[in-house]
């Protein structure tokens, strides 16, 4: 088990690196700062139990959020908590095998449902404004996620890298 957990550490590490450089591939926007720092979390999930791929998630989106001067603040960090939670829950629905679920659970949260906080923490205005650009970014995140997790998974598969 404990050679399991050091591969999966260092397999998040690695997918966190791949976040960080996709954080500096920004999807223009008005308020928000999108980018394709989710696409390495959301390929994890095809080889990494759904805890590391939710880890990986949070270290993406605080790396996005550091190449663009953290323009919310502290409030990344509920954003963080937000990826770790979607990509958690991704993860999970994938495992099951709930294809069309899971992609579009992952559309609705990640593209939607992560800025109702700020709705209610910062403005409606803010929320509205912040929409448009995140489901963007999620729909070009999950779009690259969905062509390269099958050829990631063969890979993984034929090199019999245990994700349990």
């Amino acid at each position: 088990m404990r050679k399991n957990n050091l591969r999966f550490i260092t397999l998040t590490a690695l997918i966190a690196a791949i976040c960080v450089i996709g954080s500096f591939i920004k999807v223009p926007g008005f308020i928000t700062t999108a980018a394709l720092d989710s696409a390495p979390a959301f390929i994890s999930v095809a080889f990494l139990p759904p805890l590391f791929s939710g880890i990986a998630a949070s270290l993406g989106h605080l790396a996005s959020a550091l190449t663009s001067g953290f323009p919310s603040g502290p409030l990344h960090l509920i954003i963080a908590i937000e990826m770790f939670i979607i990509v958690y829950i991704f993860n999970v629905l994938h495992k099951k095998g709930l294809n069309i679920i899971k992609w579009l659970f992952l559309i609705v949260a990640n593209g939607v449902l992560s800025a109702l906080p700020f709705y209610f923490l910062i403005s409606p205005a803010f929320f509205i404004g912040a929409v448009p650009n995140l489901l963007i970014a999620t729909i070009i995140n999950a779009v690259i996620s969905m062509v390269a997790m099958p050829i990631v998974a063969k890979v993984f598969n034929q090199r019999k890298v245990s994700n349990v």
